[in-house]
């Protein structure tokens, strides 16, 4: 069907002249009207176009743009122009002159359907493409389709295929399970009844044993041990002889149970061997396992598998926790092993323990601290407790507490015995020979220790006749140390010579200055005389003879020439603070009063009793001058005295110098004490009596109030002293003398226990007191360090040899002459004496060791000497 410009009908001179354009939003590649454009509006061709088969000649279809249906007008050619047609009609009558546009609106209809026909062609065009595009796509989707279809077809096909083929190896193995059951259902039956039978031997066992010790009962009249205790008591033995009993017990009794419930899981099961010792393994670890059993015999034996892993869990946990008990408590107890080495050993506990720690620490102090073991047959914590009230400082020094005997071997090597370097054998509080005899004993230990010992063994004894057997059991390892001797001797000295105690309090602990044996290879050659000079912080007081086997010799004579080999005894502040310097220069200073002071006879009191007295009378038989009286004051009778002095060894007819005045009394009763001539005795010696020698608190009260009725009943007596009482060698302006005066010419040696009694005697100043426990404890600690130094300490306490003495100054100088130390040094020297220190008239101290030795100042005939000579004939 074609279409042409006459079946558009013409346009309306309305909608020539005043055409209406619809209003169109703007779109791209859209005609728009323009209202200022000469050319009529020409509405944009519909989105889709019918076939030409659809489009009708008489009824065209309108546009119809429901996107824009709101807004936009249809414009109908041929309508309009039948209206415009009708009008013309009607209005016959009416003649309007018409212009003359028939050429324009022909070329216009013209132009209008060529643009139309354009339009259509370009619709059908795309349309065409359109439709071939969908063709294809069409097309494309059905091949996919049918090949995915294919595909389905033959996978469906292998899986009907494959199914087939599982099938009929299901069937397969379903029969070779039935084939195979038959004998894995007789073993399962027989694991069953195998465990049955192995959790019921034990009930079995039990019940025969039980019946064969009834039997034997009855049939023997004779009492015999039964079956059963016997069983029990090698079970017991087997538990507290081997160590890993108990664990090993446990561990059987585990794996029997994991053995058993895997047999009974095996027969009411349908798991392997293997997985069911696991799952039994699983159930005796973690009781909450067995909750996913099933069946009834699984869950019976289930629950029977747990509840022995419950009981074993306990055990186990019983075990552990006494082991950990176990050694919580060997530590607590001290029972563990100390891994040291060149420590200090202690072995024992005594009242001296506190001084002597204190001691070993300042001796460690130069070396950064140290190491004290203390073993003793106490409780750990006690020590421990006791030795943190101690109120001194250690210094660096750690103090380990173990509990243990020194007489058990195993208890030795606990605590390194054999690794020590001094090991002290402290004497216990109580009877004297008992003491010792512990004493001896712990030697004995110490010598049979297998690995030998590294350091050298510093015994404290209580007496002195057991000295010789321990040197006999110990040979050159042992060094004795004699409590009550040393004090005895010291307290003698000191009642010689007041103020002594001081001196040796200085010398014997390690605050101050002490003995030192070194060799220096500078010095061979060179005479005594000149080393004596040769060091600025030192004081030589011997030579340690190379040639005479080591021995050592004190203040020897000024000719003799040190040798390769020897070693010179000094007494310095610490063993690293001295060395020789060059000789220096000091001025030749002669002094004439070479004299020795003559002795005279003394007048001494012995209030108290020791078991050692005879040893004490002895000594100041040795030291006094013939005529000297020794009063003895106690409440032990007289025939009773000369019994215990007689068996103590004691001849008194050999006496020599002293004679005996005896006195029956005690010391605590002011009437008996007034019965004495306290007024005139030069010394009066307060011993700690053997009737409470084991009390230390209850002996120092003791002798405390003895030495304060003594000083009130002298202070009474004053204005009735005898005048002519001999008062010594020593000066009345002296310190010793003005000691002297103020203790009505009488100087009192206390010997004090508890060293927290020193603080009150020393307040009161009624006492040239003598600490014996601590003086003790210093030798003890000096010894231990050195144990050369022991030769040195006996000489100086032995009745022959050198000792210590304080001399007046008159010896030496002149009122007011200029000296220094080392000139003072050398005019003692022709006396054959050495000083070690002074004392100044106003001074409270005596100087050990003093500094600037080159320097000179002023002396006084008041200030005193301290020197080591020979004892005075």
């Amino acid at each position: 069907m074609s279409l042409d410009s006459d079946s558009l009908p013409p346009p309306t001179s309305r909608d020539w002249f005043f055409p209406t354009p619809p209003k169109y939003p703007k779109y791209p590649g859209r005609f728009t009207a323009n209202p200022r454009s000469s050319f009529p509006y020409c509405p944009p061709p519909p989105p889709k176009t019918p076939s030409f088969r659809d489009v009708s000649e008489t009824a065209p279809t309108p546009y119809r743009d429901f996107k824009y249906a709101r807004t936009h007008r249809r414009v109908d050619v041929s309508q309009r122009s039948q209206r415009n047609k009708a009008s013309d009609e009607a209005k016959g009558a009416v003649s309007v002159p018409k212009p003359d546009v028939s050429g324009v609106s022909a070329k216009i209809e013209d132009v209008s359907a060529a643009k139309k026909v354009s339009k259509i062609i370009g619709v059908s065009v795309r349309d065409l493409k359109n439709r071939w595009h969908m063709a294809l796509s069409v097309a494309v989707l059905i091949t996919v389709f049918s090949s995915l279809l294919h595909k389905n077809f033959s996978l469906q096909n292998l899986v009907n295929e494959l199914q087939d083929q599982i099938s009929k190896c299901n069937i397969s193995i379903s029969i070779e399970q039935e084939i195979d059951s038959i004998p894995s259902t007789n073993l399962k039956i027989l694991a069953l009844i195998l465990s049955l039978t192995l959790l019921s031997v034990p009930f079995l066992i039990f019940k025969y044993v039980d019946y064969v010790s009834k039997s034997r009962s009855l049939d023997n009249i004779s009492e015999e041990v039964s079956l059963n205790k016997q069983l029990a008591y090698r079970v017991d033995l087997f538990l507290s002889v081997h160590p890993y009993a108990k664990p090993f017990s446990l561990l059987v009794a585990t794996l029997l149970l994991i053995c058993l419930g895997g047999l009974a899981l095996y027969g009411v099961t349908d798991g392997s061997l293997a997985e069911c010792l696991w799952l039994s393994w699983t159930y005796v670890a973690d009781s909450g396992n067995h909750a996913d059993s099933e069946g009834i015999g699984w869950k019976l034996v289930s629950v029977s598998i747990s509840f022995g892993g419950m009981l074993i869990f306990a055990m186990m946990l019983g075990l552990v926790s006494d082991a950990i008990s176990e050694k919580l408590d060997s530590l607590r107890k001290g029972r563990s092993e100390v891994v040291e080495k060149s420590h200090t050993l202690i072995l024992g506990w005594s009242d001296k323990l506190g001084s002597l720690l204190n001691q070993i620490a300042i001796a460690n102090e130069s070396l950064g601290g140290g190491i004290v073991v203390v073993m003793a047959e106490r409780d750990k914590e006690e020590m421990e407790l006791d030795i943190a009230k101690m109120e001194f400082n250690f210094k660096g020094t750690s103090v380990i507490c173990r509990s243990g005997s020194p007489l058990i071997l195993a208890d030795l090597k606990k605590v390194s015995v054999s690794k020590a370097r001094a090991i002290i054998v402290l004497a216990e509080d109580g009877n004297a020979d008992q003491s010792d005899a512990r004493a001896l004993r712990t030697v004995l230990s110490l010598t049979g220790v297998k690995e030998g010992l590294r350091g050298h063994i510093v015994v404290e004894l209580s007496d002195l006749d057991n000295k010789v057997l321990v040197k006999l059991v110990g040979g050159d390892l042992v060094q004795t140390v004699v409590a009550h001797d040393v004090i005895g001797r010291l307290m003698i000295q000191c009642a010689r010579q007041p103020g002594l105690a001081q001196i040796w309090e200085d010398i014997l602990g390690f605050e101050n200055c002490e003995f030192y044996i070194k060799r220096w290879p500078q010095l061979d050659g060179m005479q005594f005389e000149d080393v004596l000079i040769s060091f600025p912080d030192a004081i030589p007081c011997g030579v340690k003879v190379a040639s005479y086997g080591g021995k050592i010799v004190l203040n020897p004579e000024d000719s003799y020439v040190l040798q390769e080999g020897d070693e010179v005894l000094v007494i310095a502040e610490d063993d690293d603070t001295y060395s020789p310097a060059a000789l220096p220069t000091v001025k030749e200073a002669s002094f004439k009063n070479i004299a020795q002071p003559a002795r005279k006879s003394q007048k001494i009191l012995l209030c108290g009793w020791r078991r050692d007295i005879d040893d004490m009378i002895l000594v100041l038989d040795a030291f006094l001058a013939p005529g000297s009286e020794l009063w003895m004051f106690n409440d032990v009778l007289e025939k009773e005295r000369e019994k215990k002095l007689t068996d103590g060894g004691l001849d008194i007819n050999r006496l020599v110098n002293i004679s005996l005045v005896h006195r029956k009394g005690n010391a605590v009763i002011r009437r008996h004490l007034e019965s004495l001539p306290l007024q005139s005795f030069d010394s009066i010696l307060i011993l700690a009596d053997e009737s409470v020698e084991d009390s230390a608190i209850q002996a120092d009260s003791r002798s405390l109030a003895t030495l304060l009725l003594i000083r009130d009943i002298q202070a009474k007596r004053l204005p009735f002293r005898d005048t002519q009482i001999h008062r010594g060698s020593f000066s009345q302006g002296s310190w010793i003398g003005d000691m002297q005066q103020a203790s009505d010419k009488s100087v009192i040696i206390s010997e004090i226990l508890d060293p927290r009694t020193k603080n009150l005697l020393s307040m009161s100043k009624f006492s040239d007191y003598v600490l014996s426990n601590e003086l003790v404890s210093m030798a003890l600690a000096m010894v231990a360090e050195d144990r050369q130094i022991n030769d040195v300490l006996e000489e100086l306490f032995a009745e022959e040899g050198n000792e210590m003495h304080i001399r007046q100054a008159d010896l030496y100088l002149r009122e007011g002459e200029e000296l220094s130390f080392y000139e003072i040094l050398l005019r003692a020297r022709q006396r054959r004496e050495i000083v070690i220190g002074y004392r100044f008239a106003n001074a409270e101290r005596a100087v050990i060791n003093p500094p600037a030795k080159s320097e000179r100042r002023r002396w006084s005939l008041k200030d005193v000497f301290v020197v080591i000579a020979e004892k005075d004939e």
